[in-house]
């Protein structure tokens, strides 16, 4: 589920126009309902989509359960995952509960 209105829930029939196909960069968070790093992630990838919203950072979650296709076309072995896509291109990844400035860090790398 969406952390506020800035995060967007996209699915496997979704994936492509959501994120490939729009502008910008792209911050996506592959999770479960029943993962507890999952749970930690998920106010700061919703602070990082407020404090990012209008500098062209869009941020969307992909829940691993209920869209395999799109988690196995990405190889998400390990979640929390957070993939990072420009021009519809994967061009990171950072994998595990990270803490905020790290998230922020390729961020800022890629905006």
């Amino acid at each position: 589920m969406a952390t506020s209105d800035t995060v967007v829930d996209v699915t496997d029939a979704t994936f492509a126009d959501e994120v490939e196909k729009a502008a910008g960069l792209h911050m996506v968070d592959f999770w479960a309902v029943w993962c507890g790093p999952c749970r930690l992630v998920a106010p700061v990838v919703g602070e990082l989509a407020e404090q990012y919203r209008d500098k062209g950072l869009h941020v969307a979650k992909v829940d691993v359960d209920s869209n395999p296709r799109t988690t196995t076309r990405f190889r998400v072995m390990s979640i929390p995952s957070i993939l990072f896509f420009k021009g519809g291109a994967l061009v990171d990844t950072v994998v595990g509960a990270v803490p905020k400035t790290v998230l922020e860090e390729k961020i800022k790398k890629h905006l």
